[in-house]
């Protein structure tokens, strides 16, 4: 009867699995070493491109306080909740004086809040189209799968300043410019993360339907939609905070919104107007934050973002 104990070449079972073992870790501690040396020798390669260094951080820090301290306002006490005087003019130091062009700025900002609502309701439904027709499980051929990937890629490629930077040029000076190039790159980004939640997805709902004959369309929308729509809702609420910030930056290009304003006061003034502007942007994005998270914990549940 055979030794079960021993293998063919005479050879202990266990201590031929410790040696393949030792050598298996063996394998991925040199190849976890080899990681780590690229990566610290990319880092320090990206440290002298960049000439990241201590003292030339050092020497700019005074810099900063100076800008800043050019562009924060002057209060003076007495002053400082006076309205208009006869002259229909808020005393200087007053904080009327600093927010003169107040209800500008709140047009602007609805203006920004707009382009972004409109972009991310038209990128996120070409975001959906496309995530179907990208997902490898789900597209109707490699060959579209393909072409749909390489072109999200390109979507969310290119930065939505450069986008906005041709289309002003296209379409004139305005917030359509920055409508349209905020929706190019959300579409892109959202797409792709659409594509990875519908890989995810069961095939069995779809299976069932095309056994009885359902269409493409009819298996996307009943068959996968229902299961990734919480996960697209979450997605598109989190991109609308991507987008109010985008909406900000394309204005410096000329396509609209606040973005415009605070371009037009840093390039033109050196003043408190600077820090007016920039004061309601920060707060205008930190409140959609605060309210686009409530809307998802509403909508979709906290379970649903865990």
């Amino acid at each position: 009867m055979a030794d079960l104990t021993q293998t063919p070449g005479g050879q202990d079972p266990v201590a031929l699995f410790e040696r393949h073992r030792a050598q298996l870790i063996r394998d991925r501690m040199a190849a976890n070493i080899l990681l780590l040396v690229l990566f610290l020798g990319f880092l320090a390669w990206s440290i002298w491109i960049a000439n990241f260094t201590p003292d030339r951080l050092a020497a700019g820090v005074p810099r900063i306080f100076e800008y800043f301290g050019s562009v924060m306002p002057s209060f003076d006490t007495s002053v400082l909740f006076d309205g208009r005087n006869a002259e229909g003019k808020f005393p200087p130091g007053s904080i009327g004086f600093w927010y003169n062009d107040f209800w500008k700025y709140i047009t602007l900002i609805w203006e920004t809040i707009l382009m972004a609502l409109t972009a991310t309701l038209l990128g996120t439904g070409l975001a959906v189209v496309l995530s179907f027709l990208a997902a490898r499980n789900t597209t109707p051929h490699p060959m579209i799968g393909a072409v749909a990937r390489r072109f999200l890629e390109f979507c969310r490629g290119v930065p939505e300043i450069l986008f906005a930077l041709v289309l002003v040029f296209w379409v004139g000076i305005g917030p359509l410019a920055g409508v349209l190039a905020i929706t190019i790159h959300a579409a892109g980004a959202l797409g792709k993360l659409f594509s990875e939640v519908v890989e995810n997805a069961s095939m069995r709902p779809v299976d069932g339907m095309k056994a009885v004959g359902g269409s493409w369309f009819e298996q996307m929308r009943y068959g996968i939609l229902p299961q990734v729509l919480p996960n697209f809702t979450s997605y598109a609420l989190w991109r609308f905070e991507i987008n109010v910030r985008a909406s900000a930056v394309v204005g410096f290009v000329g396509a609209g919104g606040i973005g415009a304003e605070l371009s037009h006061t840093i390039s033109f003034y050196s003043d408190d107007r600077v820090t007016a502007v920039l004061l309601l942007v920060v707060l205008l994005v930190t409140a959609i934050d605060l309210l686009s998270e409530r809307a998802r914990h509403t909508l979709i549940g906290k379970e649903a973002l865990k």
